[in-house]
């Protein structure tokens, strides 16, 4: 059984707990996130030798726009832990890949649908967007039509790719009525 939280808190650097639907949440820094998950991992009282599952939030319009989650299983202990860290446009995050294998395409997912920075990660590429994509699709930001479009002419018997000219900037919804 794992020990209570405030052991924990005393062992690594916790900036807070939450306890939302039986799940256990840690809010770390960005800077502490190897230090803790190597605890995590390794410590006799702890043993969450499993990533479940790394994924990215995109919060825009608030102090931190990014919030990066790790899921943890201790196989052991049969418990689990969420591990949460909040990042601004700019600030990078460290790669876990050298202590999970499986966080690197999640981290390379993480890059290319956000555009989170993972450091030291040793194949940071895109993985779902072609290489010549431009920009993060899931950033709330992102127009929902995308910046470019293809389409077939007839007379070139080719796919044309050209700048997607938006000529509505806002449009006004009126709820009340159907059409």
């Amino acid at each position: 059984m794992e020990k209570n939280k405030t052991e924990l808190k005393g062992i690594v650097p916790i900036l807070a707990i939450q306890n939302i639907n039986n799940e256990n949440i840690s809010v770390i820094s960005a800077e502490e996130l190897m230090f803790v998950i190597t605890c995590l991992k390794y410590h006799i009282n702890y043993q969450y030798s499993l990533l479940s599952c790394i994924s990215g939030v995109d919060l825009l319009n608030k102090k931190y726009r990014f919030c990066v989650a790790y899921d943890l299983l201790s196989l052991s202990f049969n418990s689990n832990k969420r591990i949460k860290i909040f990042l601004n446009e700019i600030t990078f995050v460290n790669s876990i890949e050298k202590l999970y294998i499986n966080a690197n395409w999640w981290e390379r997912e993480i890059w290319d649908m956000f555009g989170i920075y993972f450091n030291n990660h040793p194949d940071l590429r895109r993985i779902l967007t072609d290489y010549g994509f431009e920009g993060h699709p899931m950033r709330k930001d992102f127009p929902l039509s995308g910046f470019i479009e293809l389409r077939y002419d007839e007379n070139k018997k080719r796919v044309i790719v050209e700048p997607l000219q938006l000529t509505q900037n806002y449009r006004l919804f009126n709820f009340n009525h159907q059409w």
